[in-house]
């Protein structure tokens, strides 16, 4: 499945781009499509996962809508501060709830604006506490008088607020609002959104439930279940490896095992992180993915780790694993392999081994690739490179088989 966002900057007065507004798209035409806007907020965090949070806004914050129902989930609160700018809809009203949960998220250091403000003087003491919280206020020139946007902008001089002219479209519509005193400023005149695409990796929906339910126990070894768990996923594998490497999460370690991710992470970050997935997955359909490619990436993965332990490698079994279940990522992703190692926090030895340098690791996965192509000269010369008797080899790979079909069985 593809994913599609739309990004369209924001200026400053000195043309200057301060951000970025993040569009959901469904595909590559530049409009926005007739679907729910928790879905679509949630496939904008999906997103930030997969072509990532600098490739997404060159490092810029970014400002993304939110519905009532995210924000009481406190979805936000997921994400960095400095990412994000928390865009409020206009359909979301001003309860309670939401004034506390936004003065929460102003405490914690996040940016408030409030998207297409249009309200009259007769309502405008209902959102006094929430324009008291807000950073930024959008007013959208297209759908908004002349007269209207004069009325607006001398109520909201009380306010501590920035405001924000959005869908500017002509020279003279810009002119006009830097003469009325905006300080930023949206639309096509400067740009229209540039679609980015990468390809979606869909997770099993039942690794999700599975996952919870596992947190929810008290078990002393949770975190080799939740690592079994997450290794029978090569989509959940990738998405938390390129967690790890955002910006949220700044870690100076390389990644040797999924394990070794989880860890760094604290199940309490990982919790939240599996939760936004999973409220993702819940309202989208996902395609089945369950093709030869991944079934190759799972037995190579098993064998590698298998193979690994028959010399004596037990130990790092998780790494020849990640080696192995990552090795055909560029065919998945279409993209070069080496720019998608460059966004993981790797081991050096497994990025080295999966970009064609040798070493331990490339060699065990080359006899993993060897066995899977049936390519009898290079077996032997790789069987006795390494040291491995041809008998333990073979059944290396019918375990692999054998332990991928199971896997495979449980979508």
């Amino acid at each position: 499945m593809e994913i599609f966002v739309g990004r369209q900057p924001i200026l400053d007065v000195n043309q200057k781009v301060i951000g970025y507004e993040i569009l959901y798209r469904n595909n590559a035409n530049n409009q926005f499509p007739d679907i729910n806007a928790d879905q679509a907020t949630s496939d904008v965090f999906n997103s930030f996962l997969q072509i990532g949070f600098e490739d997404l806004s060159e490092g810029k914050p970014c400002f993304v809508n939110f519905t009532e129902n995210l924000l009481k989930n406190d979805i936000p609160a997921y994400f960095h501060p400095d990412m994000l700018v928390v865009e409020i809809l206009e359909t979301v009203e001003p309860s309670a709830e939401i004034i506390e949960t936004c003065l929460h998220l102003k405490q914690n250091g996040y940016t408030i604006a409030l998207d297409d403000f249009s309200i009259g003087p007769q309502d405008i003491h209902l959102y006094d506490p929430l324009l008291e919280i807000a950073d930024i206020v959008k007013i959208d020139i297209r759908n908004t008088s002349r007269s209207r946007q004069l009325q607006l902008l001398s109520l909201l001089k009380k306010y501590d607020v920035e405001l924000l002219a959005e869908k500017i479209e002509t020279p003279e519509e810009y002119q006009q609002c830097l003469q009325d005193g905006y300080q930023y400023f949206q639309g096509f005149f400067f740009s229209k959104p540039a679609i980015l695409s990468t390809r979606d990796l869909p997770v099993q929906n039942h690794i999700y439930f599975s996952i919870i339910e596992e947190l929810n126990q008290n078990h002393p070894d949770i975190y080799k279940r939740i690592t079994e768990k997450i290794e029978k996923d090569i989509a959940l594998s990738y998405k938390l490896l390129k967690l790890i490497n955002s910006p949220a999460f700044p870690t100076i370690y390389k990644i040797k095992s999924i394990q070794q991710a989880i860890v760094l992470l604290g199940l309490k970050e990982f919790q939240k992180w599996i939760y936004v997935l999973s409220l993702r997955e819940a309202i989208t359909e996902i395609e089945n993915y369950t093709n030869e490619v991944l079934k190759m990436c799972y037995i190579r993965a098993k064998t590698c780790e298998l193979i690994a332990a028959e010399l004596g490698k037990k130990s790092d079994g998780p790494s020849f694993f990640l080696t192995g279940l990552f090795s055909l990522m560029d065919t998945l992703l279409k993209r070069p392999m080496e720019t998608i190692v460059s966004q993981l926090p790797l081991d050096d030895g497994i990025v080295n081994a999966l970009t064609g340098t040798d070493n331990v690791y490339k060699k065990i996965l080359d006899l993993s690739v060897a066995v899977e192509r049936a390519e009898w000269q290079q077996l032997d010369v790789r069987m006795k490179e390494v040291g491995l008797h041809k008998g333990n080899l073979f059944n290396c790979y019918k375990q692999a088989i054998l332990w991928t079909q199971d896997v495979l069985k449980e979508i």
